[in-house]
């Protein structure tokens, strides 16, 4: 975009605190004025419906994702090709799409549609995920662990409507700046999954294979293990611990269970491969963790993932970090609490992790999703070198994975800035306090410059970027998936 954007020339006060100065020209009106909240409910679909929930909307884009097919038990709405979902569950997560063929939803979307000629689809998408609204909705919200909400608000707030050739011309350069900014992330996350890849070649010989060029090998007796070097020791994890269990499963914890503080939950966005990922904490409050029997963390706690997918694999394993509080791992994460003496932590959760692809294709159950369970996990075996020999490996490995690791998390905050210029510009321009008629008007065709899109969203699923949480059984289980690769 080489034509600069400046601000229009005439302005006025909205009326509207949230929304501030607009352009002159422009329109003030209730939403419900112009769209209609459609609430057409059954129990059916069609074979080529599109069959849509909270999860396969990613936030913030409202990229339909691909696994939005099936089927649903409860009865569900119908939409039209065209129609906005706004994502009424968690509106911070802002969960807003335009489905290009007609489908069903979940009943925690409201389906808009827009029943006067001066209003346009494209654009109420891009107004309703635009962050002022998405702020502005979130602040009316009703219930403290699952908010919602309202069509009675959202309909009731004032927006902002552009003559019908500005609305195609915000579209038209909105679209062309998301392919924009969608290549450059595509492309740092490209040489994050590069750099990662070389991260972990060069732990994964260090951990097997150890430092010296000259040892002499034997066979391990493991397929995925190999030959390891003569005088290492291969043993079983169980052999490591005093003692393990994994989190509690069925009833024992559920969405309504989570607090806002209180018992710390390790769920699997926080097992990263080799390190403890500080993110997304949920608690559960002293009084139900008491009921649930032993699933307790302490610091220096092994913490393994039993389930994973062939991006981010089960088997990996963390090292519970200092700090951490009253915690305890959820169903689907083991705590192996380990033997001194025997090993290093750091070594053990950096050769489980290196190791996990190759021991999940050969231990886990599931096609789509990989699980392994306790037991299995604790029958894996593990090449242990001996100590003084663990702790010069992972001297080593910080120290040849330092500059990787920058490099790494360079480019993340990279992406980061890109995707917090994408949401100020949307909200700038469809709030009118920049004038892009035109920068859009000078935009060349999309369809001779760039990738298809669905090239790009191939190449952001690579990482398997998220960030919302499903309802039923506390954080949804493919949202942890997500994020754990993130």
């Amino acid at each position: 975009m080489t034509t600069s954007l400046h601000p229009y020339p005439a302005m006025k006060d909205s009326g509207v605190r949230w929304l501030g100065d607009v352009p002159e020209h422009w329109a003030i009106e209730r939403l419900k004025s112009s769209t209609s909240n459609v609430i057409e409910q059954t129990v059916e679909s069609g074979d080529d419906d599109w069959r849509i929930a909270l999860e396969h909307v990613e936030s913030w884009t409202g990229r339909i994702r691909r696994s939005a097919v099936g089927s649903f038990d409860s009865q569900v709405k119908r939409f039209r090709a065209g129609d906005v979902l706004f994502g009424k569950l968690r509106p911070y997560l802002a969960k807003v799409t335009r489905p290009p063929s007609n489908g069903v939803c979940v009943g925690e979307f409201l389906v808009l549609r827009p029943r006067v000629p001066n209003l346009t689809s494209p654009y109420l998408e891009e107004l309703l995920r635009s962050k002022p609204v998405i702020d502005a909705v979130n602040s009316s919200t009703f219930g403290a662990k699952m908010p919602r909400a309202d069509w009675q608000f959202l309909g009731g707030m004032e927006v902002p409507l552009p003559p019908l050739p500005e609305q195609a011309a915000i579209v038209r350069f909105l679209d062309h700046a998301d392919r924009r900014i969608r290549r450059a992330i595509a492309a740092k996350r490209k040489l994050i999954a590069l750099l990662n890849e070389e991260k972990q070649t060069i732990i994964q010989h260090a951990v097997t294979c150890g430092l010296d060029p000259t040892a002499r090998l034997k066979p391990s007796g493991v397929e995925w293990l190999g030959d390891v070097p003569e005088h290492w020791e291969v043993a079983a994890l169980g052999r490591l611990c005093t003692s393990r269990c994994d989190g509690p499963f069925g009833s024992g914890l559920k969405s309504a269970h989570y607090t806002d503080s209180g018992v710390r939950v390790i769920r699997l966005q926080n097992i990263g491969n080799g390190q403890f990922r500080d993110r997304g904490g949920a608690f559960i409050a002293e009084q139900h963790y008491a009921t649930l029997g032993d699933h307790g963390v302490v610091e220096g706690d092994l913490l393994v993932a039993g389930l994973g997918d062939e991006n981010i694999p089960a088997g990996r394993a963390c090292i519970a970090p200092p700090r951490l509080g009253s915690a305890m791992v959820k169903a689907d994460c083991f705590r192996f609490r380990l033997r001194s003496g025997r090993t290093i932590p750091a070594f053990l959760a950096e050769h489980l992790s290196a190791t996990a692809s190759a021991a999940t294709r050969c231990l886990s159950t599931g096609a789509t999703r990989l699980r392994i369970n306790l037991s299995t996990m604790a029958a894996r075996s593990i090449a242990l070198p001996p100590l003084e020999e663990q702790r010069h490996i992972i001297d080593f490995i910080g120290g040849a994975t330092a500059p990787i690791r920058a490099a790494i998390d360079r480019a993340q905050r990279e992406i980061a800035l890109l995707l917090e210029y994408r949401t100020r510009l949307i909200a700038d321009v469809v709030t009118g306090k920049l004038d892009v008629r035109e920068a859009a008007a000078a935009l060349p065709d999309e369809t001779a410059d760039s990738e298809p899109l669905d090239t790009l969203d191939a190449m952001s699923d690579s990482d398997g970027l998220s960030d919302d949480d499903e309802e039923g059984d506390g954080p949804g289980m493919d949202a942890e998936l997500a994020e754990a690769s993130a």
